[in-house]
This record gives C-alpha cells, sequence and structure tokens, in this order.
C-alpha cells in the first residue's frame, strides 16, 4: 500500500488526465444507472407489477444483443486513440466512420433477427402468458430504437477514443431527462398525450435514443472540428476492417462468455427460495452501483494508453495504467469500507423486508472483502484494450468465469448450502487468482509492441 501511495504521488499530472477523463465517463454511467432506477420505479408504481417483469425480461434480451454485437466498438476506441495521440487525424476520421458504418449494418441485421425470431428468444424464460404478451409488446417497439442504440454506443466510442468522455455524458443527461418525462406523459396519458401504458414506456425510450443519435450524427458529421466524419469515411476498406476485427472479435467472445455466466449464475441461484432470489438481485445491484466508477476509470485507461502507445512514449502508457489501476484499488477499499460500515442503510435504499435485509448482511461483508480485487480487475482489463491487447483479457475472463467462478458458485451455493453468499465466495477467489495472471501480463510489457493496424 505503501508503494502505490509513493506511485500515486510521483505520476499527480497522470493521475489528474486520468480522472479528467474518468470523471464524465462516471457522471455517464451514473446518469445511465439513474434512468434504469426511475424507469423501474415509474413502471412498477404508474403500471403494475407484471409490467415491470416484462420490461426486465425484454431488457435482459436487448443488452445481451447490444453488449455482444456491439463490442466492437472497443476496438475501434482503441484504435481512435492511438492515431489521436499520432495526430493522424485523417486516419481517425476514416476509423470512425467506418466504425459508423458497420454498426449501421449490425444494427439492422440485428433488429431484423430480433423480430423475425421474437418469441423462440422469449420462449427460454418460464413466464406467465400475461408477461410473455407484455414483454413482445414492448420488445417490438424498442426494435424501432435499436439501430439508434447501436450508432449512439458507437458515436460514445469514437468521442472517448478521441479523448472527449464530456460530451456523451451530456448526450446521456439530456436524453435521459427527456425519456423520464416521455414515460410520464405516455404511461399515464397527462395532458393531450395517449394513455399507452407499457407501450408508451417503449416509445419514450425509443424516441429517446433517436434523439441522442440525431445530437451525436450534428457533432460528429456536421460541427467542423478535427474529428469530423465524411460520407466517404463510411467506405469499409480492407486497413480499417482488419484490424478493427482482429482487436474486437476477442472482446465480443468475451461479453459473450460473461453474458452467458450471469444467465447460469441467475439459474443457479433460482434452484433457492424466494426471498434468496430477491436478495441477490438487490446485492447484484448494489454492487453494479459500486463499481461505476472504476468503469470511468477503465475508460480513461483505454484511451490515455492508446493515445500514448501513439505518441511512443511506452513509459508513459505503462505508468498509465498502473496509476488507474491504484486509483480502482483506492476506490474499491473505499467502497469496501463503506459496504462495511452501511450495509443496512445500502440495504433499505432497495427493500424494507426485515428478513430479505437479514438474509444480505453478511453477504454485504464479503461484497466489501471483493471491492478492491473488482475494481482493480476491471481497470487494468481497460489499460490492455487500449493497447489493442483484448485477446487476453478474454482468455483471462474466460478462464476466471468458467474455471474458478461459476464451478466454485455452484459448489458454495448448492452442494455446500451456503445460499446467495456462495456467489461471492467464488468471485473473491475468481478474483485473487487471476489478478495476478492479468497483474503479471500487464508487467510484461508484451502488450507494447501488438500492432493494431495491420
Amino acid at each position: 500500500m505503501l508503494r502505490l501511495r509513493d506511485f500515486l504521488k510521483e505520476h499527480k499530472a497522470l493521475l489528474v488526465a486520468i480522472i479528467i477523463i474518468a470523471l464524465p465517463a462516471i457522471g455517464e454511467m451514473s446518469l445511465n444507472s439513474f434512468l434504469g432506477l426511475c424507469d423501474t420505479l415509474m413502471i412498477s408504481h404508474l403500471i403494475g407489477s407484471e409490467a415491470l417483469a416484462a420490461v426486465g425480461f425484454a431488457n435482459q434480451i436487448i443488452f445481451t444483443l447490444i453488449f455482444i454485437f456491439s463490442s466492437f466498438n472497443t476496438g475501434a476506441t482503441a484504435m481512435i486513440a492511438r492515431a489521436f495521440g499520432e495526430k493522424d487525424y485523417p486516419k481517425l476520421n476514416k476509423i470512425a466512420g467506418e466504425t459508423v458504418f458497420i454498426n449501421i449494418i449490425i444494427g439492422i441485421i440485428i433488429t431484423i433477427l430480433s423480430w423475425v425470431f421474437a418469441k423462440k428468444i422469449f420462449g427460454i424464460f418460464d413466464m406467465t402468458d400475461e408477461v410473455l404478451n407484455l414483454s413482445l409488446t414492448y420488445f417490438y417497439v424498442i426494435l424501432f430504437g435499436m439501430i439508434f442504440m447501436f450508432l449512439s454506443f458507437s458515436y460514445a466510442a469514437i468521442l472517448r477514443g478521441a479523448g472527449d468522455t464530456f460530451t456523451p455524458m451530456i448526450i446521456t443527461g439530456i436524453v435521459n431527462i427527456l425519456n423520464i418525462i416521455g414515460n410520464y406523459l405516455l404511461i399515464t396519458g397527462a395532458g393531450p398525450f395517449p394513455k399507452l401504458g407499457i407501450v408508451g414506456a417503449a416509445w419514450s425510450t425509443s424516441v429517446s435514443r433517436m434523439i441522442a443519435t440525431i445530437i451525436y450524427t450534428y457533432i460528429l458529421f456536421i460541427k467542423s472540428g478535427p474529428l469530423r466524419i465524411k460520407v466517404r469515411n463510411m467506405k469499409v476498406t480492407k486497413e480499417v476492417l482488419k484490424p478493427l476485427f482482429k482487436i474486437s472479435l476477442p472482446g465480443g467472445g468475451e461479453q459473450a462468455l460473461i453474458q452467458i455466466s450471469f444467465l447460469i449464475i441467475g439459474v443457479i441461484i433460482s434452484q433457492l427460495d424466494t426471498d434468496s432470489e430477491a436478495a441477490f438481485r438487490i446485492l447484484m445491484n448494489i454492487e453494479s452501483i459500486s463499481f461505476m466508477p472504476a468503469v470511468g476509470l477503465s475508460i480513461a485507461a483505454t484511451t490515455l494508453v492508446g493515445k500514448a502507445l501513439g505518441e511512443r512514449d511506452i513509459k508513459k502508457a505503462i505508468n498509465t495504467g498502473y496509476a488507474a489501476a491504484g486509483l480502482g484499488v483506492l476506490w474499491g477499499i473505499f467502497m469496501g469500507l463503506i459496504f462495511f460500515i452501511l450495509p443496512k442503510q445500502l440495504l433499505g435504499i432497495f427493500t424494507s423486508e426485515a428478513n430479505i435485509i437479514l438474509l444480505s448482511l453478511t453477504t454485504m461483508y464479503f461484497m466489501g472483502i471483493n471491492q478492491p480485487s473488482l475494481n482493480f480487475m476491471i481497470v487494468m482489463s481497460g489499460a490492455l484494450r487500449g493497447a489493442g491487447d483484448t485477446f487476453s483479457v478474454m482468455v483471462i475472463t474466460a478462464l476466471r468465469l468458467w474455471v474458478t467462478f461459476i464451478p466454485l458458485s455452484y459448489i458454495f451455493i448448492i452442494v455446500l448450502k451456503q445460499g446467495v453468499i456462495g456467489m461471492w465466495y467464488g468471485e473473491i477467489i475468481s478474483f485473487l487468482i487471476f489478478n495476478i495472471i492479468m497483474f503479471m501480463r500487464f508487467k510484461s510489457k508484451k502488450w507494447v509492441n501488438i500492432k493494431i493496424d495491420s
């Protein structure tokens, strides 16, 4: 810990650069989480529990598709950051244009396939006919905004690669406000608006995503500046497509493995009683909110490591990775202390049921123990992605999930009958093992020599 403190003191300027990029990204994540919370509360109180369940099922499918099939934007961020560091703006705009065009094509394909196979997709869930019908109704409307969601993800990735995390945060804030207002007007039928219920919630979300895309399009295609995409930049070429997919495909594989692993954990947890399942969902919500700053630091590490390598400043790239990871660990220690000091208060935000709070208390302490390791993994993964080392991140993630985390979780939860806390036993052990491997990969500096333009 003393070595970490001394290292951070020596690199104050670097820390400032990381924080300047990370803070808007953290703000964007916070706004998205706030929107999700508002959507949940509004649908729950204004429509009902069946609608809430339906939206939950639909969003699980939507975000799984988005996270997997837009994962090549990670490669685009790394390539744009490298070009930005080289000050090669024609190359930067070419990468950005082709990334946008690929997102359009993939967005159209996923939208069509999702529409055709929607009923079969939702067949994987065990739900009542009412919830199924509500899920499909919501899903079909959301599909109108699917392509805009793909485009928004790509636009934000492009801007982050060029070091601009502030603009995505502002756009997210504007769109979230519009979505919340739209939810109220279209769900309840306030004033001259029709009362559409769950359909209104879906249209509000889709229209908000369209507006976000329009704003991003203006900034990237019309507004003058070094980052300005022209239609001719959208012609797909081998020299961009080949490295883009080379870097990005491991990211897609990683996302697929992560999403499937959470699905399996959900199936394992579903074998417990209802209170345990409710406790699990609440604990997962608390944990997902806790590491948002680490995600922001990860985005900053991806951008700055890529930029430093583009500037041929290897030492700066290495120090950036260590500094960002150090900040992630410090944040994890802080959140761990919060989990130890205020577990009841945090749980009380999500539920007033004493039995669920009691069931979750001990797990909160183990979540606190896990925080530094969890945050380190998130940030160090971002640093390696910035260097284009997405394959190593995918392999480490796959081994962690499928060799230790899932098997150990099953053993602790089902075989040893430890209940929900068993998942965090498995997670703590898996992070302790694979954080060492992740650290050794970064320390080896092999990622320094990765070529991302061939």
